[in-house]
């Protein structure tokens, strides 16, 4: 979103296996985030490395604004530092995030003063993020740029498993210009004292003049380097304060045989005590995932190793800790904590807080991290709720609309309005309406809904022409021929009665809302149609004085009873001879809907106002009916109907 846009995003989301919802504590598989890179690929046009590697420069802006800024910048004064302490600081965050997979980073400096970058995960394709972060650390960080450039890659052989392993060469350059190697020979010709300084605090100055802080601590970290130590001739120190100091600590030889171990560590593992013990013999390394010997061990020598021994078949005891070879004993010294994340993990274990040094950290890590996973718990179930309260919020807007759909098909879109703003809808005149009655088949109801629209709606106000509701009328008797009654078997024949003149209406009901039409009209209408003969369209005397000058062929019927009414003059509408059938019904190629330049206009706006007509913008489009039949039926299941003929009557 940040890169490309909202726009762009809700595009990618809407896909099809594309999840668009994430929660922060929620572990999701890989293959999702597979699919996710290869669908915005497709989307955006660019290749995956390039996506990837801009995804890591904005996870390490995110991470930042996350409140990871000063932990990160106090992982190392420099690039190599940083990136050492890297495993460190995810062996941190798994506390918080138990599942967490993180990849493990190894620097290894060649003979010739070039850095590479060993990149070891056990998820694949997703290495290209690393050039983006790095580069985003150097800049932000240490004032250089990098560039990266893939050497290697391969199914990795120095730890178990078949994991990925990437190794990258680094080329680092700092603003003067200067490489990551000119850069230590120019410390090297400088040397220690007052230049030495000097040098340093010319590179902490801004352009402005000013000197940065973080400039300034990593300039202190530097002028380190000249520091050096003073070591005693021998450790003045008894060899059981020492064991009873680091409680969780392992000696052991080139063999991996077990030559001194912490007081505490033996009361847990019991067989570490044995005279030919060796580490591997109750210890299983779980990070990095190494093989288990001496020459993988010195290889990662820098990283943080997580150990993991079974006291029985359900109790298990991580260590986390550093090693250090001591090159004049030939053995390795493995100076660890046992590695918790709550104090449940303390108890199941069999420790308590009295079992930790004094001096380990991981007392207050365990207390800390207790009341994290507490509040990481609030946010987890805060988060969901909020994402279940978007979806019922969608759910509804979904329905509003088909609310409001449903209520503008009943009713006319301005008094539907207003009825929605809590107003009262007062009582009106119309002399241009229509009305259809219910039609006594319901099979060829629903399937003659879908045929007509002709600048119409059903009790809709319209102010236009009569030759409307007569062509309408027409396509119905063309449209019904085309239906076949699925019992008889024989096409089905209506009879339209058209009437004009003045009617009331309004808007009946408070909970159940109706528009109704009321008047001598709506009842003359009816009876044009009941006394109307099939597949005749019926027209009054008012609706032929409407008709007989717009062009239609009309045939007088002459003077027959009609209930409730007496004597009347009727007319048959036989045709429109200035359309053809295929006219009328818009099947004519490159023919367009009748009335189309108004349909829009009968749909009116949220403020009651007709909207712009597309008509005149847009080429036309060819009107087509649809007959397929809707439903399968059963004749078994249906009983016949005294006849074929349908009723429909309207109003004009």
């Amino acid at each position: 979103m940040e890169k490309f846009g909202q726009e762009t995003w809700d595009k990618l989301s809407s896909l099809p296996g594309v999840q668009d919802t994430f929660m922060t504590y929620t572990v999701y598989d890989d293959i999702l985030t597979i699919r996710l890179v290869q669908e915005a690929c497709s989307l955006l046009g660019v290749p995956a490395e390039v996506l990837l590697k801009l995804f890591g420069e904005h996870f390490f802006t995110f991470c930042k604004q996350a409140g990871y800024d000063t932990m990160l910048r106090t992982l190392g004064g420099n690039l190599v530092e940083f990136i050492g302490n890297l495993d460190a600081l995810h062996s941190y965050l798994a506390l918080s995030y138990q599942e967490m997979n993180a990849p493990s980073f190894r620097v290894e400096m060649t003979d010739d003063g070039k850095m590479l970058l060993h990149y070891y995960s056990d998820r694949k394709g997703l290495y290209h993020i690393v050039p983006g972060i790095m580069e985003a650390v150097a800049r932000d960080f240490f004032d250089s740029q990098v560039s990266m450039v893939v050497l290697n890659q391969s199914e990795e052989d120095e730890r178990t498993g078949k994991k990925e392993h990437v190794v990258f060469l680094v080329n680092q350059t700092n603003q003067a210009g200067k490489t990551s190697e000119e850069q230590d020979s120019t410390c090297t010709e400088v040397g220690g004292g007052p230049e030495y300084c000097k040098y340093y605090a010319d590179r902490c100055v801004s352009p402005a003049g000013k000197k940065s802080g973080w400039d300034l601590i990593r300039a202190g970290v530097l002028h380190q380097r000249t520091f050096i130590p003073c070591y005693p001739d021998k450790l003045w120190m008894e060899e059981k304060a020492f064991c009873d100091a680091f409680p969780f600590h392992i000696v052991f030889d080139e063999n991996l045989k077990v030559r001194q171990t912490g007081v505490n560590i033996q009361k847990f593992v019991p067989g570490l005590q044995a005279v030919e013990a060796t580490l591997d013999q109750h210890f299983t390394i779980v990070h990095p995932q190494v093989t288990f010997n001496i020459e993988s061990i010195r290889k990662f020598i820098n990283s943080q190793f997580v150990l993991k021994a079974y006291k029985d078949k359900h109790t298990v005891l991580k260590l986390r800790g550093q090693m250090l070879w001591m090159d004049s004993l030939g053995c390795m010294l493995y100076l660890c904590s046992p590695k918790l994340r709550s104090l449940e993990e303390l108890r199941d274990v069999g420790l308590h807080l009295s079992d930790l040094a004094q001096h380990d950290v991981t007392r207050d890590l365990v207390l800390l991290n207790q009341q994290r996973l507490a509040e990481m718990e609030l946010t987890n179930q805060l988060e969901r709720k909020k994402e279940e309260l978007r979806i019922l919020s969608r759910h509804l807007e979904d329905e509003k609309q088909k609310t409001e759909t449903l209520l503008y098909a009943m009713l006319p879109r301005h008094i539907a309005n207003q009825l929605k703003d809590g107003k009262s809808v007062e009582a009106g005149q119309s002399v241009s309406t229509w009305s259809p009655s219910r039609t006594s088949v319901p099979y060829f109801q629903t399937k003659m809904e879908t045929f007509f629209f002709f600048g119409v709606l059903e009790v809709e106000t319209i102010e236009t022409h009569a030759h409307r509701v007569a062509n309408f009328a027409l396509a119905m008797r063309i449209a019904a021929r085309e239906v076949t009654n699925p019992v008889t078997g024989k096409p089905i024949q209506i009879r339209v009665g058209i009437h004009t003149g003045p009617v009331l209406a309004g808007v009946v009901g408070e909970k159940m809302p109706r528009y109704c039409l009321f008047g001598d009209t709506v009842n003359t209408a009816s009876r044009m149609e009941s006394h109307g003969v099939p597949d005749r369209i019926h027209l009054s005397a008012s609706a032929y004085s409407e008709l007989k000058d717009a062009g239609f062929d009309i045939q007088e019927r002459g003077q027959i009873e009609v209930k409730g009414k007496g004597q009347m003059i009727t007319y048959f509408l036989l045709g429109n001879p200035m359309l053809s059938e295929d006219s009328i019904m818009g099947r004519e190629a490159g023919g367009i809907c009748l009335y189309r330049e108004e349909l829009p206009g009968l749909m009116e706006t949220e403020d009651g106002t007709a909207p712009p007509d597309p008509a005149r913008s847009a080429p036309a489009t060819p009107f087509a009916w649809d007959i397929t039949p809707p439903y399968q039926t059963n004749d078994s299941s249906c009983s016949a109907p005294a006849d074929n003929n349908s009723r429909l009557c309207v109003l004009l």
